[in-house]
């Protein structure tokens, strides 16, 4: 038995893929309002960063 976590035949370009990755495809999410938060007070950010230097 090996130290690794990983098979060479589970990573890589070579690797086959699991049953789950296989069955279950991607479906998207609804955001959630905590997501949605941060994602506005990041542009929030940047535009007073943006504002702050094109007018001082």
């Amino acid at each position: 038995m090996s130290d690794w976590k990983y098979d060479l035949d589970e990573v890589g370009d070579d690797a086959s893929p699991t049953a789950d990755e296989r069955d279950e495809p991607l479906e998207p999410g609804s955001p959630s309002i905590e997501n949605a938060a941060f994602v506005l007070l990041g542009v929030l950010s940047m535009l007073l960063v943006f504002v702050r230097i094109l007018v001082f």
